[in-house]
């Protein structure tokens, strides 16, 4: 089970939970976002902004509860540079301290409650938890003066499919300048980012019924067969296997 919906107080970003029905692989997708978690099973975590998809297993009963942040957001809310957490899953202790432990009680407590009269269902208790991660996040992106005002500039003419060139160009920076600060907001540089983005968007609209060869049209790859090739690259698997209905 998984399910996701808008945060309430912290634009852009999406609060989502998910239960593991069994034990198995689980293929996140990059893309371009650092989120806090909670795990019933590895408590508070911090996933930092990954190049290529991370594969997990899921262990039965699981239950996770997740805040993505907009891409650029997370540093100022987490206190480090995107590029110091790529490619990881790093406890929120590691970065919080005390802090997070006073977080985790408080998390715990809502994702886990005792004695509840009914019973709370799943969007109850999912519910619940991610407002407490939505508040403290939104605290803290707060105390740090907002987020830098750029890494929405780049992600959103990027996600729209502007080149890096006239991305850099929109925003005033030099590439060089932009590539240093892509890394500190979003972990990696902006080519990288771009093709992630366009991933992302091009199986958003496979998923929304046009065939592969149309997308690959709309989304700026050479042909069907280069669209292939990036998202084996990026995912780990081709458009096909992502697209697949679950088995079972």
């Amino acid at each position: 089970m998984y399910r996701e919906r808008a945060a309430v107080r912290l634009g852009g970003a999406v609060r989502w939970a998910s239960v593991s029905a069994g034990d198995g692989p689980v293929r996140v997708l990059p893309d371009g976002c650092l989120d806090l978690l909670w795990s019933s099973r590895a408590g508070l975590l911090v996933a930092g902004p990954d190049r290529t998809a991370q594969v997990g297993r899921s262990v039965p009963g699981e239950r996770w509860i997740g805040l993505r942040l907009p891409p650029g957001v997370g540093p100022a809310v987490f206190g480090v540079p995107a590029e110091e957490l790529r490619d990881r899953r790093v406890p929120l202790t590691d970065l919080w301290g005390r802090a997070a432990d006073d977080l985790a009680e408080r998390v715990e407590a809502a994702a886990e409650p005792v004695g509840a009269t009914p019973p709370l269902t799943v969007t109850d208790w999912s519910a619940v938890a991610a407002s407490v991660l939505e508040e403290v996040a939104r605290a803290r992106l707060r105390a740090a003066g907002g987020p830098d005002p750029l890494g929405a500039r780049v992600a959103a003419r990027l996600a729209a499919g502007a080149t890096v060139a006239a991305t850099a160009a929109e925003v005033g920076l030099g590439a060089r300048a932009l590539h240093r600060r892509s890394r500190l907001l979003f972990g990696y540089g902006p080519k990288t980012l771009a093709r992630i983005l366009r991933m992302r968007r091009a199986l958003d609209l496979a998923r929304g019924g046009a065939p592969l060869a149309e997308v690959a049209a709309l989304t700026g790859y050479a042909d069907q067969a280069h669209l292939t090739r990036d998202v084996r690259e990026l995912a780990g698997v081709p458009p096909t296997r992502l697209l697949a209905p679950p088995e079972g």
